[in-house]
C-alpha cells in the first residue's frame, strides 16, 4: 500500500471516528489486529473485539480534532484531541500497517494540565 493510500485510509478512519460510524471506523483494521492501551494495561485482540469495546463506550464524543498525521512506510502516528463531557483527552495513536490494514495500534491518552507559572518566561501558549 502506497503512503498516499494509507493517508487516505487514515483520514477516512478518523472522519468515521468523529462521526461515530463504527463500521467505517473499523475498516482500517486487520481481523487479527491488536490494540494496546499502555496506561490502563489493556490489550484488545481482534477487530471484532475492538469494535465491540468501542461500541459499548458509555459516552459519545462531543468533539474530535485531528491535529497531525505523520508517517512513512508502515508506521503512522496521529495526534488528536477527543472530548467527552466537556473534557479533552489529548491522544496519540501509533499504527503499524501490514498488507494495507492496521495490524497493531498503541494509543496513549492524556488529560490537560495547568502550566506552572515558573516557566512562563520561556514558553508561548498554544490552542
Amino acid at each position: 500500500m502506497q503512503e498516499e493510500e494509507i493517508r487516505e485510509a487514515l483520514n477516512a478512519h478518523w472522519q468515521a471516528s468523529a462521526a461515530g460510524d463504527l463500521d467505517a471506523e473499523h475498516d482500517i483494521y486487520d481481523d487479527e489486529a491488536v490494540c494496546d492501551y499502555p496506561q490502563s494495561g489493556e490489550r484488545i485482540i481482534g477487530r471484532a473485539n475492538l469494535q465491540a469495546l468501542r461500541s459499548h463506550h458509555p459516552d459519545k464524543p462531543s468533539g474530535f480534532e485531528v491535529r497531525r498525521i505523520q508517517g512513512e512506510g508502515n508506521l503512522w502516528i496521529t495526534e488528536y484531541a477527543i472530548t467527552y463531557q466537556g473534557r479533552a483527552a489529548y491522544t496519540v495513536s501509533i499504527m503499524e500497517f501490514c498488507n494495507g490494514k492496521v495490524l497493531h495500534e498503541t494509543q496513549y491518552f492524556s488529560e490537560p494540565f495547568e502550566a506552572p507559572g515558573w516557566r512562563s518566561q520561556w514558553v508561548e501558549k498554544i490552542a
